[in-house]
């Protein structure tokens, strides 16, 4: 059955505006200027649409680029393992909370292998522990980044060896203090200034930042009225059950309506000044597109269309799983809809808008990816000179105990770049998306793999690189195309 969405049908030739290709040099040029990458430039060109071009010569190992994300989240899941900024995704608060909030999370029930069991997690169970509160004793005992690999530290232990949970409190609460963590200290929690559970901010200007992209219209706090907070909390709860990456396509609308409605305040302001000047309360399509800018830039495909088709799902089964995949999307925009619905922005809240949203997720996302500091700081220990070595283990080793092998995760997630978004693929690259130590937020980093020319297109793999060229080319079918960079001509022979 075919799925119907009205508001389709009602904006059609706006909706096939919205998603025309964008060729817009200056914004690139304007995004470049702003993160300070003066050795790239951003081209069009027939054969590939966008691309990254270097404007000085890169040796290999040079920074290339650091792009900062337009859109981005947290798996789930990783949250019970990490606690971090939910602006720039830095890890926040001490050494000693960020152990024992996971002990905490693990005595209690929850699956540290990355999988929450149904019903043990809850948003302030994950998010609201930050500042110490005070527990009862019911519930006291109730596209990829390669990440820099930091080596296994020897002291982990297969077998996880529980603490009491009153010894876990005291880490959680920071009244017990672990040696040496002063030299992993990282910055203090700042709580959402609407009063969710999920908004923890590494400083005070990434909460604002935040607050005005993003979060202002998907903070589930005390001063969102009971009916919008549980349309949002439907829909997020949908999203953690299915797919995060409709989180993205949230924040994508939502980003939009507020750029939207902070044009429109700027342009009724400057009306005001204006004699006997008419100001219209209607949909200004105009200011929705210039809203929309930023979004337009990615290249789309709509999901249900490009999302590759499982191992599983015989080839004969094709069009009964893709209408799966859309009635699955057509769930999330309604809950998204029931939300945060704005009848001038109506045209956001078409289905093919929000399916090739998450479409663009799908086929130009980077793994967001931020090392722990907990991993450096049981290193460090493991590292010391015999004698403090042994002092300082006195303390550590049984929370390294209980915490087992994955005693140390890094933030994971999703995330949608502007620049690199624009990088093109060759099995051949000359970079590659990779965070090195000093790395310590989701940014995405471009490095240099061998020597790239003034003039030479930077380009990276979207995948193994190393696979047989069959599979290469399968794998790059998702996207689209047929890769015919030299290594694939090369093979193809």
């Amino acid at each position: 059955m075919e799925i119907i969405c009205p508001i389709d049908a009602k904006y059609s030739d706006q909706i096939a505006r919205f998603l025309a290709p964008s060729d817009r040099q200056e914004y690139f040029e304007q995004l470049i200027a702003t993160r300070k990458c003066t050795g790239i430039k951003v081209k069009h060109d027939s054969d590939h649409g966008k691309g990254v071009y270097a404007d000085s010569e890169f040796q290999e190992g040079d920074l290339v680029l650091k792009d900062q994300m337009l859109f981005g989240v947290q798996h789930s899941s990783n949250k019970i393992d990490c606690f971090v900024c939910g602006f720039c995704y830095r890890f926040i608060s001490s050494i000693e909370h960020q152990i024992g909030r996971k002990l905490y999370l693990q005595n209690l029930g929850v699956s540290t292998n990355h999988e929450c069991d149904q019903g043990t997690t809850s948003s302030s169970a994950v998010a609201n522990d930050w500042n110490g509160s005070d527990l009862s004793d019911d519930e006291a005992n109730s596209d990829t980044v390669d990440c820099q690999n930091f080596g296994e530290c020897a002291s982990s232990n297969t077998v996880k060896i529980p603490l009491p949970m009153e010894v876990v409190l005291s880490l959680m609460h920071e009244e017990l203090v672990l040696p040496y963590s002063e030299k992993f200290s990282q910055p203090s929690v700042i709580p959402c200034r609407g009063g969710c559970n999920e908004g923890c901010y590494c400083s005070k200007l990434c909460m604002e930042a935040d607050w005005e992209m993003f979060h202002s219209l998907l903070c589930t706090g005390t001063e969102l009225k009971s009916r919008r907070k549980e349309a949002l909390l439907a829909f997020i709860e949908h999203a953690n059950e299915t797919n995060d990456i409709f989180l993205l396509a949230g924040k994508a609308i939502v980003s939009t309506i507020l750029n939207y409605r902070k044009l429109k305040a700027a342009k009724l302001k400057q009306k005001e000044k204006s004699v006997c000047s008419e100001v219209s309360v209607d949909c200004d399509c105009h200011m929705l597109l210039e809203a929309w800018k930023p979004i337009s830039m990615g290249f789309k495909r709509r999901w249900w269309d490009c999302i590759a088709l499982p191992d599983d799902v015989d080839s004969c089964d094709e069009a009964a799983f893709r209408m799966q995949i859309k009635q699955l999307a057509y769930t999330s925009l309604k809950l998204l809809k029931e939300a945060i619905f704005d009848k001038e922005c109506e045209l956001l809240f078409s289905l093919d808008i929000y399916g090739s949203l998450i479409g663009m997720f799908e086929l130009n996302n980077l793994d967001l990816v931020v090392a722990s500091p907990v991993e450096d700081y049981f290193l460090y220990i493991n590292e010391l000179p015999e004698s403090e070595k042994k002092k300082a283990e006195q303390v550590t080793k049984p929370f390294l105990n209980a915490l087992g092998d994955d005693y140390s995760v890094c933030c994971q997630g999703t995330a949608f770049f502007p620049l690199q978004s624009c990088m093109n693929h060759s099995c051949l690259p000359n970079a590659k998306a990779f965070k090195r130590e000093e790395d310590r937020d989701g940014q995405a980093t471009i490095i240099a793999v061998r020597t790239i020319r003034k003039g030479e297109e930077i380009t990276i793999s979207y995948i193994d690189e190393d696979l047989p060229f069959e599979e290469r080319q399968a794998s790059l079918a998702d996207y689209g195309f047929s890769c015919r960079c030299p290594k694939c001509s090369e093979e193809q022979q």
